[in-house]
């Protein structure tokens, strides 16, 4: 897409600006400290204090569940007080309560007491439910929607960092002989201290539903904000595939130091190995996220990090099965043995694409929530997660005891992962579509687009475009960070794999009004009914692909849509696709000839100016539509369209 403007900086540079910096801090260091607490009492359970209620090999999944199980009881209530209150106020209010927490974690620490410790998962649990729905709501309030990627995509990359860090900060600390448990207690409140400190530069962020009354039933009012997410589908399914990453990385996590100790022979330090692989991965993947996308909310990623994640964890699975006898080793010896290092590359490739997966994902739930209702879809949102981790950690315990190895696990949840990642995928084509469009601009074509800023991100409009191959829709998607509509000609939706494509789409067929009236007439009626719902819709007014690469004349479809719906229109046009595979040649057909003219070519698709209702005609449409066409063309270019 277009170069990055100065307004627009990368995602680093959010670093250095209130709006974001303080805020990123608060998350990062509330993550680290759950973390180093968390794994601390988890290595220590497991190969330190054995607890007769506690086995080590359930351990990591109890500690987990208990963790999560304030997302089940309390996201509800949060999602309201989000919405309800400053966030900052909020932010503040978290972060003192992490304090307190962790002064009594400190005691149970220093006494080696399971119980106390336990209470303090608990607790840590109810302080991340609190603050969940905050930031999640604080980000669109700050951020524009083309920085929401990278904002998104640092936040999970700081998340995972700190994950990293304080899992094997928490690791280090508690396998030191004598004091380690000591050290822990002073490490963790010492990061609340600091977390608290950070809280004091958060910028204020209104409450967007001031005038909201708190249901404090968490039943009820659970029951209402997954009605609430559920009013519009592709965010209640954005959520359902949000969840499903979180069981599908609770499975690994909450294995981690089991696996290292009973597959791999390791000891603490190679199951903290696993851990810093695992973050490390999907810091890289949640990184990537904003210059694969081009800065929009790209939701194409999701279906390449869902392939990733399954095809590298089964891959794990067979080199877990193929390792060679071993003792116990720590981490050189680990390290030194070949077979290891498919391991580790596995791990860290899966967790790359769990990042790919999940950042789109999350920008798309920001995005599309009303802003009013957005922490109580957030809230919901929590709610399905801790759902899901909850039957994750049951799941895994049932099989367990079941007798299935831990590599076997790893195997089955790769399986489950590509067969719940297809079914969302065709119940929300809009993913497969835009993964579609972002492959062909990415490999088969390099899509620059100029003045992306004219396409609207809210609100009814209608885009006009030059028609030069059958791929002109899926070029326009790729450049839209909203799903678009489709009105095209009915002979298009023959094609054998570009027909499916557009049908599940749901394009809308138009029939030229001569050879069928009736059918014209229902295609103007649904356009106008996708524009009363709000939405983009495209037209081509050509009425076909271009025969010689020439700009033909426009047909008056577009002033029947407006008369009944008068919206804005926003002119675009594509250059240098005239020749190219799926475009005609002179004098001959499509889709003949691959590779006629290389390999990548750059295409050029350019936005203009958006022309009210009332100033629109076909001539003038076509003038708009013809000096983007002129002004896209390079000097040493021949003129192929005009």
């Amino acid at each position: 897409m277009s170069a990055a403007a100065p307004d627009r900086p990368n995602q680093f540079a959010l670093l250095r600006q209130r709006r974001f910096a303080p805020f990123f801090w608060v998350q990062f260091l509330g993550a680290g400290n759950d973390n180093l607490f968390k794994f601390a009492f988890t290595v220590m359970v497991t190969y330190q204090v054995q607890v007769s209620w506690l086995p080590a090999t359930q351990a990591g999944l109890a500690i987990g569940a208990l963790f999560i199980l304030p997302y089940l009881l309390f996201s509800a209530t949060s999602g309201q007080l989000a919405d309800r209150y400053e966030k900052r106020t909020l932010i503040r209010f978290v972060k003192t309560l992490e304090i307190a927490i962790m002064l009594l974690a400190g005691w149970g620490f220093v006494r080696r007491d399971p119980v106390v410790l336990l209470a303090c998962v608990f607790g840590m649990g109810l302080h991340s439910t609190l603050f969940g729905p905050v930031k999640f709501a604080y980000l669109p309030q700050h951020l524009r929607e083309s920085e929401l990627t990278g904002g998104n995509g640092m936040v999970e990359m700081g998340t995972f960092v700190a994950i990293l860090l304080g899992q094997v900060a928490g690791g280090l600390l508690v396998s030191i002989p004598g004091p380690g448990p000591g050290y822990v207690a002073l490490a963790c409140v010492a990061v609340a201290l600091l977390g608290r400190l950070a809280a004091q530069a958060v910028p204020p962020s209104p409450a967007t539903d001031p005038a909201l009354r708190i249901n404090w039933n968490p039943v009820t009012e659970t029951w209402r904000n997954l009605v609430l997410a559920h009013r519009s589908p592709a965010v209640f399914r954005s959520l359902l595939g949000i969840s499903w990453m979180w069981f599908f990385g609770a499975v690994f996590l909450s294995m981690f130091p089991a696996y290292a100790r009973d597959v791999l022979h390791g000891d603490e330090r190679v199951a903290s190995l696993l851990l810093v692989l695992f973050s490390v991965g999907v810091g890289i993947g949640s990184l990537l996220c904003e210059m694969l996308s081009r800065r929009h909310v790209e939701i194409g990623l999701v279906p390449l990090g869902a392939c990733g994640m399954s095809v590298f964890a089964f891959d794990l699975y067979l080199a877990s099965r193929a390792l060679p006898p071993a003792g116990a080793m720590g981490l050189g010896a680990f390290v030194a043995q070949a077979p290891h290092w498919r391991v580790m590359a596995d791990l860290t490739l899966l967790s790359l694409f769990t990042g790919i997966y999940s950042v789109p994902m999350y920008a798309l739930v920001q995005l599309r929530s009303q802003p009013s209702h957005r922490a109580r879809i957030i809230a919901a949102n929590n709610i399905l997660n801790a759902l899901f981790m909850i039957v994750s950690a049951i799941g895994v315990g049932l099989l367990l005891k079941a007798g299935l190895t831990i590599p076997g696990i790893f195997g089955c949840v790769a399986v489950l992962n590509a067969v719940v990642a297809g079914y969302i995928f065709l119940i929300v084509p809009e993913y497969l579509l835009r993964f579609c469009a972002f492959m062909l601009t990415r490999c088969v074509y390099r899509l620059r687009v100029r003045g992306d800023e004219h396409i609207p991100v809210e609100g009814a409009a209608i885009l006009v475009c030059n028609h030069v191959s059958y791929v002109d829709a899926v070029l326009l998607m790729a450049a839209s960070p909203r799903p678009i509509r489709f009105l095209m000609d009915h002979r298009i939706f023959d094609a054998p794999l570009l027909g499916w494509l557009f049908r599940l789409g749901k394009a809308i067929p138009v029939a030229p009004r001569a050879e069928d009236p009736a059918a014209y007439a229902r295609a103007i009626d649904a356009a106008r009914a996708v524009l009363a719902e709000g939405e983009l819709l495209a037209l081509f007014p050509e009425g076909g692909i271009t025969r010689d690469g020439r700009l033909g004349e426009f047909r008056g479809g577009v002033m029947k849509i407006l008369q009944g719906r008068p919206v804005p229109v926003v002119p675009l046009a594509l250059s240098h696709l005239w020749g190219s595979y799926f475009s005609r040649i002179e004098g001959g057909a499509a889709m003949v000839r691959p590779f006629r003219r290389g390999w990548r070519n750059r295409v050029t698709l350019a936005a203009g100016a958006p022309l009210a209702p009332q100033q629109v005609t076909p001539e003038r449409l076509r003038e708009r539509v013809a000096a983007l066409i002129e002004d896209g063309s390079p000097l040493d270019a021949p003129p192929v369209l005009s």
